[in-house]
Formats: C-alpha cells, structure tokens, sequence
C-alpha cells in the first residue's frame, strides 16, 4: 500500500492581492453538485492566480443572453455586491465571447475575466523555462486575437494605385503583429518538438508520462522515487515544464519517469495546443501512470476529465495505471470504496513514502504485459 501527496509549500506572493467576486452562470440542466464543485475550484484559480475571492453569485438560465451573458437583474445584484465588498475583479466560471468582456467591463466599471483567462495568467506566473514561456506566450497571443471584438462600424479601406483587392481593415491592422509573433513561436516550438522526438528516439530504457488532474501528487511521486527536487505547492499547476529522471524499477530494472503539466475541467484548448511538444512525451510514452487523489470527494470527476483530456491530445491509447495517491489523507470507507470500484488500482503515499516499492512492481509488469522490454533483454 502507498500513496503520494503533494508537499505543502506556499509561494510567497510578491504583488498585491486584489478582491474578487466570482460569478457563475449554471445552464440548461447542469447538474448542481458539479456546478458547486466547478465554483470550488475556480475559487482556488482565483487563489492561485492571485485574487482574494470575497463573495460568489450564481445564476440558473436555460441560456446565456447574447450581450451579457447573464440577465440585467443579476447584472444590478453583481454591482451591488461588488460595491459593498470592494471587489476590482469578477471572474466568471464560464467562457465568455470578446464582446459580453466588454459589455460587462462597461456597465460594471471593473475589470472582467472568464475561467480561461484565469487559468493563462497562472500559466503566465508558473512558467519558468525557456520553452514554457514560449508555450504561454503562444497561448495568450491565440487567445487575445480571438478576443479583438469586430466593430460593425470598422470599414476596409478602399483598395488604391498599386493596390489589389480592397485592402486591410483597422482590425487586420492592428492583429498583423500578434499573428506574426504567433507563427514566429509555432515555429519554435516545432523545431522544439522535432529536437525532443530525436532524443526519445534514442533513449535505451521504456518511458513512463505521470499524468493526473493537477495538485494530485505527481511531483511529489517523482520526488518520491528520484530525489528529483520538482517543485511542488498546494496551488493548482505547480508544474508546467516536464522532467525525466532515471528510476531503478524492480528486479533491477530502470525506466525513465517524466513528470507533466496537470489537467483541469475546462482547460482551454489553445493551452492544450500550444503545449502540445510538452505532451508529447505523454503519446509516446509506453506506460501512463494515472496519478488521483484518493483523499478528494471528487476523485471520480477528475479520472474522467483525465481520460477524456488524453483522448484530445491522442494519448487514449497508451495503457495506463491507475495510482491513488494521498492514501494517508483519505479515510478508509473512501480508499475501500476507490479499491472496489477500480480493483487493478495501486494506493500509494508519496508524501509517506508508503506503496511505492509495489507500484515499481506494477509498473515493470504492465510494461512485459504490453511487450516492452527493458535494455538487455531483446526487443523493444
């Protein structure tokens, strides 16, 4: 039996927190105790991110309203509640369109963000390597130019001597910059991607991705195993840049373990995108350690926000392990209910150091079963 939890390290914040009312918009028939949960977890974005959240206001709409999002009621209930609580900052749970931004930054007279932007502007604070930065820079220029609202009043100019067509618009304009600096990362990146896939080329030893909902423990398991000194925090997304070690697996063989960037609900797609030569390693990986969570109430939402963020990034068929991590911190009605419902599961506790000989164990036998042979052994 193990498990891994992540080490408890708060980074010390170095700009001022601002006040932040969260809103959330519940559509259609959403089911109430995932839009809880998603509101939860938006309130820890905001912590990481920076904010302080001081109040939440939720609305239920068959749909949104095209300029607002929300209706003009809970649009006055929002002013209110920002002017008795001080917020400069509402953040909603939902994607919201260049122009309801806009709209809302209006009749509010305070700075309006969505889920996605929150979640870019952690990316922006955690990215400390060369290629991660160039990853974010890629996924806020992406996410920018989709923000530009087109104005109806905006007029192509009229196509002059020497000219063809009818020229450029304002908006064209003013995006040329930011599209050029986007193909210039593209191209970066690509060459990035290309570099990383001739060195796993001719790596002598079977590859294992930790993947897992982010904050599950997958640094603290590297750490755990390798001594490989990854950060680790109890924010979201303390890890955005990968990192291999060599692992002396059972029966005195060796893998190599790469640590990746956690998933969360909603992670916007151009992130996915733009990290794409980060994830790589996940697709080419030979065994998939699926790291979760046993001490969280929402451990079964998580597993399939994984399961389905591996199929988009084409990594669903690369087999996988199930580890349930934090078992020191889960009771024990949770963990025999985890065991009963996934039964080829292990339980571990990075942070105890408990199970992990048993998952080296599991670990070398899922990569015979899948007939991957380590270095000596013939094949491949």
């Amino acid at each position: 039996m193990g498990c891994r939890l992540k080490s408890r390290t708060t980074a010390t914040q170095t700009v001022p927190r601002e006040k932040a009312l969260l809103v959330q918009v519940v559509l259609g028939h959403r089911d109430r105790k995932e839009a809880e949960d998603s509101l939860s977890e938006l309130e820890r974005l905001a912590d990481t991110a920076g904010a302080d959240v001081v109040g939440r206001i939720t609305q239920r709409r068959s749909r949104p309203t095209a300029a607002l999002f929300i209706g003009e009621g809970k649009l006055a209930d929002i002013q209110m509640a920002c002017h008795e609580s001080g917020s400069i900052l509402v953040i909603f749970d939902n994607e919201l369109s260049a122009v309801q931004v806009n709209n809302l930054d209006l009749a509010l007279g305070i700075k309006v963000i969505d889920r996605t932007e929150v979640i870019l502007q952690i990316f922006a604070r955690r990215a400390q390597s060369a290629e991660a930065k160039v990853q974010v820079e890629l996924a806020q220029l992406q996410y920018l130019v989709s923000r530009i609202p087109i104005s109806r009043k905006q007029q192509r100019f009229q196509g002059g001597i020497g000219m063809r067509g009818p020229g450029e618009s304002p908006l064209q304009l003013r995006n040329a910059p930011m599209r050029r600096r986007i193909s210039d990362l593209k191209r970066r990146l690509d060459r990035i991607s290309k570099r990383r896939a001739s060195v796993r080329k001719r790596r002598p030893w079977p590859l294992v991705s930790l993947v897992g909902y982010t904050n599950a423990g997958k640094s603290t398991l590297l750490n755990a195993f390798t001594r490989a000194d990854a950060y680790v925090d109890d924010r979201l997304f303390a890890t955005l840049d990968t990192k291999t070690r060599l692992v002396h697996a059972a029966e005195n063989r060796k893998l190599l373990l790469t640590d990746t960037v956690g998933f969360i609900r909603h992670l916007p797609h151009g992130l996915v995108a733009s990290f794409r030569s980060t994830l790589d390693v996940t697709r080419e990986a030979d065994l998939l350690l699926l790291v979760a969570d046993a001490s969280d109430p929402g451990i079964a939402m998580q597993i399939k926000v994984v399961h389905e963020t591996l199929a988009e990034i084409g990594a669903s068929d690369v087999p996988f392990l199930l580890v349930l991590n934090k078992s020191d911190a889960a009771g024990k009605d949770q963990l025999d209910s985890l065991c009963m419902t996934h039964h080829d599961a292990v339980v571990v506790s990075a942070r105890k150091r408990k199970g992990l000989d048993a998952l080296k164990e599991r670990m070398v036998e899922a990569l015979l079963a899948h007939n991957v042979h380590f270095p000596g052994e013939g094949g491949r």
